[in-house]
């Protein structure tokens, strides 16, 4: 029974994003998906669906992130700033494809609906950020990143140019962004102590 149940919950998280158009060439819009097309295409009824998930928002952020995940590992076998750097160019190169017209669509339907938002925030952003903050944390441990440092301000320095970029397309969700992100985000805005030595003694 167990095994059959998690097998339907697989095929309605499959199912949905097929319908959203992941591994096809179009797919209808988060706004236009229905709880009715997720279990006709499932092959459920919309009773099994509404046993794990109580909306559509919470159904697409998990079908999301079962996709997204994968793609972009926060990994712990390797030094910070390296992790760091995949990270954000793994973010940053899944986000210029379907899986950023995905989010991009559920910020947008979270603006007016407060239980998508809810949704949002619990099953996929605040585990997100966590996992960057414990990075950062490691980083502290390490000695490359400021013992001072905040590790949650910190991981959203490193997501908020992405998320700025990928809801007002300002310019290209690239390799080079992504490298300029982790470093401003490593080495900050301020003038480099020779700098400053060299300004102070003028």
């Amino acid at each position: 029974m167990v095994a059959r149940s998690e097998e339907s919950r697989q095929a309605i998280l499959k199912s949905t994003l097929k319908l959203l158009g992941v591994g096809a060439r179009r797919g209808t819009t988060i706004q236009k998906l229905t709880i009715e097309a997720i279990a006709k295409q499932a092959g459920v009824s919309k009773s099994t669906i509404y046993r794990w998930w109580d909306n559509k928002a919470a159904v697409v952020i998990d079908a999301f992130v079962s996709e997204y995940l994968t793609h972009t590992p926060v990994r712990e076998d390797v030094p910070f700033e390296v992790a760091l750097r995949e990270h954000v160019a793994a973010v940053v190169h899944q986000y210029a494809g379907l899986d950023g017209k995905l989010v991009a669509q559920l910020i947008a339907e979270a603006q007016y609906d407060p239980a998508a938002m809810q949704e949002f925030h619990e099953r996929f952003w605040l585990g997100r950020r966590a996992a960057v903050e414990a990075l950062i944390r490691r980083g502290i441990d390490e000695g490359v990143v400021r013992s001072d440092a905040e590790p949650g301000m910190l991981a959203n320095l490193a997501y908020a140019p992405i998320y700025l970029r990928l809801l007002l397309h300002d310019g290209p969700l690239d390799a080079k962004f992504a490298g300029e992100i982790v470093e401003l985000a490593l080495h900050g805005i301020g003038l480099r102590s020779n700098a400053l030595e060299g300004s102070s003694a003028g």
